[in-house]
């Protein structure tokens, strides 16, 4: 599964429309002057629109990857690749749906 990594100044969402923002432990390892996103960093959603059930609203939160690069580590921990598979949760760990990331470098590609 290759792709482009992930850096923190790429753009994600979830899958209503929630802007992924993206807390990197990484200091050291950059793409396009960014630090590179890894399996272990903090995805954060604002701004999810999905307010189903009534009474007791659902959005998005956060973002969990389940796959993410084999072969490109940093600091020990896989990157995240444009194509790797995460979920987006509520704040109850209510599964919502796959991220999808829309823009992100394209100099550098792991698998």
């Amino acid at each position: 599964m290759p792709g482009y990594l992930i850096h923190v100044g790429a753009t994600a969402i979830c899958p209503h429309g929630g802007q992924v923002s993206i807390i990197s432990s990484n200091t050291r390892v950059l793409v396009g002057s960014q630090p590179v996103a890894t399996l272990n960093d903090t995805y954060l959603v604002a701004g999810c629109a999905f307010t189903i059930p009534p009474g007791k609203p659902q959005p998005c939160v956060k973002v969990q990857w389940l796959v993410a690069a084999m072969r490109v580590k940093v600091g020990g921990q896989p990157v995240i690749l444009q194509a790797s598979t995460g979920l987006c949760q509520s704040a109850e760990q209510i599964p919502q749906g796959p991220p999808n990331v829309l823009v992100t470098q394209l100099r550098v590609k792991g698998t």
